[in-house]
């Protein structure tokens, strides 16, 4: 849920209050989740809350941002011969574990791929893809990776969105192809 910290008791802490958001945002949406409630169901004083985070947003953001590094890890996850056809298995396990918080994700990455998840999606994957096809020495290695990094985000939230029907399967094998000739367009 959060990046390790130095101190457990920190790491304890904000894990108890992304436990209890996951289960406030299984009841209801995070906008009419209130701080009040998740320290109560956390166990936290709202102080705590409040060293933490700045808001529930912030929270929220925090414990998608797991999401957001394993979608990362799933597009990158294939190594060898690629094969338009068939995503990785990482990557179709992905789209199929959405579904238990899809309302959170929904609400911090918006239609487009925008919201504070979706710019730090994005921010990620950019880096990521940057980084590998610069390695391999691919050419415009900041095009591509802008490219993939926008089309992973907005079609990932326009299906969370209701905007493209399919199911977990369709649409990692569709996102797939897309990234995929995205890697093959001949550049300039």
């Amino acid at each position: 849920m959060t990046a390790p910290h130095a101190d457990p008791r920190t790491a304890r802490t904000r894990a108890k209050l992304g436990r209890a958001l996951l289960e406030e945002c299984a009841e209801r949406p995070l906008a009419e989740v209130s701080v009040a409630a998740l320290v109560r169901r956390a166990g936290v004083g709202r102080a705590t809350f409040y060293l933490h985070y700045a808001d529930l947003e912030a929270l929220g953001v925090d414990v998608c941002a797991e999401i957001v590094r394993e979608a990362v890890d799933a597009l990158h996850a294939w190594r060898g011969t690629v094969d338009p056809e068939t995503p990785p298995p990482a990557l179709l396990s992905f789209f199929d574990r959405l579904a238990s918080h899809a309302g959170l994700y929904r609400e911090l990455l918006s239609v487009g791929g925008r919201g504070p998840l979706g710019h730090l999606l994005h921010e990620e994957l950019r880096a990521r893809s940057r980084t590998e096809r610069a390695l391999v020495g691919a050419p415009e290695p900041d095009l591509v990776a802008s490219a993939v990094a926008a089309t992973f985000a907005g079609v990932l939230a326009d299906w969370l969105h209701g905007l493209i029907q399919a199911t977990p399967t369709q649409i990692a094998q569709r996102i797939w192809r897309l990234l995929i000739n995205l890697h093959r367009t001949p550049l300039p």
